[in-house]
């Protein structure tokens, strides 16, 4: 065991006595996550790009010029090893996807060569049905972990935990993890989710007995969690990630940390671990190099920021041209203007009150007001984008909302109210899309304090225009969306309330209805609904 190995030539180092050269092996690792189906290129902010701005020079990423850097990197490696991997949540975020479900998704990765592809959360959003068309549809193995499907008549027996592939006459070892929180998030029917640490020592162990010493853990639990494994545990050697959406850069401003960020194991061997942003805007790039015994000496690369330097790859260009036709149809009709930016963004929506947050919460708020309800819920994890200055369409706004989730109202009292508030704030250190933006509502939070005594001020609307505390014994109608009311994102209050109605209709109609009554012109906004201490 390559454990055991290590512990001997440490011994025999230090006691002077001489030892041959080991030899040593490098991998190549280019890696993408959260994906999220955004074939297209994006602005810098996220949003759609329309065709003025892309060839202006001024967006990112797209399907097509990530193949071409895929391409031309695995050629620059082609006499060396190299692997590309996916960390999962390749479904879900537009309208390719909301048109076209799995079958987009596997078509143009069948065509990029990947060699190993995670399972996402997102993979369960239209439940075990469309992930096992996924699996039948792929030319790559996807495999799963800390899952199981046995009871899942069409999945079983056809998702792997873990894979061992050979590259440049070397075992290596591939365990897959996803988010456990994944009942929560997603429709994973069946699928039961395990704890990942308890699963990836099994089958890192498992694997090392088999002679396999080195091990990669192609995750989507996010970067705190990677982290976390990979202090934990002793054989895994290089940890790929995904889910958090983080980047991770020596150069880029923003990062979250160095790439790779070197974690030290439990017996002492410094881990990497690496993830490469969203939306195929970076392509992740780490050399890894093992000597002899299975431990890494060495791991260096940076993400590569796709940028319009990078020409697009003119056969996938004309592939998506053609799936356009019924999307643009659809998506091209005018509801209306924004006089600003509304911001979106995941890392805005996800931990203070944003401009997306307020439209959507005020929009669901007002469609239901003649019913009695007078608090809205909007979770931050179902803003997927923002939406620039100028004219707003159909396809704007789906691309905020791809879930298809409808509006839903549900009766709680004014402590269930507060607990859900709790939920919202409870993971906000990772960036959990269980985040409450709302109407009807102020509330405060204090991120000092510990999980579930994080809120305090929270007020409700009384009379006119003044706000009053919110009454713990009495009971509110609240109105928010199918997925948080049945109790996802960990809003079990929701859940368990009385009179529940899931009714619709879907939010991208709301928001669009919305926007038509206030004139067609909307302007952006915050008012402190949401307080940061």
């Amino acid at each position: 065991m390559k454990k055991l190995l290590l512990g001997a030539t440490a011994l025999t180092l230090c006691a002077g006595f001489s030892t041959a050269a080991h030899a040593e092996f490098t991998l190549n690792i280019l890696h993408i996550n959260d994906f999220h189906s955004r074939f297209d290129p994006i602005t810098g902010s996220d949003s759609n790009c329309d065709a003025e701005t892309d060839a202006a020079g001024e967006c990112f990423g797209g399907i097509a010029r990530l193949k071409t850097i895929i391409d031309d990197t695995r050629a620059k490696y082609e006499a060396g090893n190299s692997l590309l991997l996916s960390a999962g949540d390749n479904f879900q975020g537009s309208l390719y996807y909301t048109t076209y479900k799995s079958k987009v998704v596997s078509d143009f990765f069948n065509q990029m060569g990947f060699d190993v592809v995670a399972t996402g959360n997102h993979e369960f959003d239209d439940g075990p049905e469309e992930y096992l068309k996924f699996i039948e549809a792929a030319e790559f193995p996807i495999i799963g972990g800390n899952f199981d499907v046995t009871k899942d008549e069409g999945l079983r027996g056809k998702v792997r935990g873990s894979i061992v592939i050979e590259v440049g006459g070397e075992k290596i070892g591939i365990i897959g993890a996803t988010t456990e929180d994944t009942p929560e998030i997603a429709s994973p029917g069946d699928v039961e989710f395990h704890d990942v640490i308890q699963y990836v020592r099994g089958a890192s162990e498992a694997l090392d007995a088999a002679g396999v010493n080195k091990i990669i853990l192609l995750s989507h639990i996010g970067y705190t969690e990677d982290l976390n494994v990979a202090a934990s545990l002793p054989l895994v050697d290089v940890i790929v990630g995904g889910h958090s959406h983080t980047l991770l850069s020596n150069t880029a401003e923003g990062a979250a940390g160095p790439y790779p960020t070197m974690v030290t194991n439990p017996v002492g061997v410094e881990v990497p671990v690496v993830q490469a942003n969203q939306y195929g805007k970076y392509l992740g790039d780490i050399a890894i190099t093992w000597d002899d015994n299975g431990t890494v000496t060495k791991a260096e690369g940076e993400p590569y920021l796709i940028d319009a330097s990078v020409t697009a790859n003119e056969d996938f260009k004309a592939q998506l041209e053609t799936l356009l036709g019924p999307i643009e149809e659809m998506t091209s009709q005018v509801i209306g203007t924004t006089t600003d930016k509304l911001e979106g963004a995941r890392e805005v929506c996800r931990v203070e009150e944003c401009s997306m947050g307020n439209l959507l919460a005020d929009a669901i708020l007002d469609r239901v007001a003649d019913q009695g309800a007078t608090i809205a819920f909007q979770n931050g994890g179902g803003i997927r984008a923002s939406i620039d200055a100028g004219e707003v369409t159909v396809g704007d706004v789906l691309t905020v909302l791809p879930f298809s989730n409808t509006l839903a109202t549900v009766q709680v009292s004014g402590a269930d109210v507060i607990e859900a508030l709790e939920n919202g704030v409870s993971d906000i250190e990772n960036g959990a899309g269980r985040f409450a933006q709302v109407a009807g509502l102020k509330y405060t939070y204090t991120l000092a304090n510990p999980a579930g005594s994080r809120i305090s001020d929270v007020l409700v609307k009384g009379e006119g225009d003044t706000w009053v505390p919110i009454d713990e014994e009495a009971d509110y109608i609240v109105v928010t969306n199918n997925y948080v009311r049945g109790g996802g994102d960990g809003y079990e209050t929701f859940a368990s309330g009385e009179n529940p109605y899931d009714f619709g209709p879907p939010l991208e109609q709301v928001v669009a209805e919305y926007i038509a009554k206030l004139g067609g012109e909307y302007t952006p906004y915050l008012d402190g609904r949401i307080t940061v201490k």
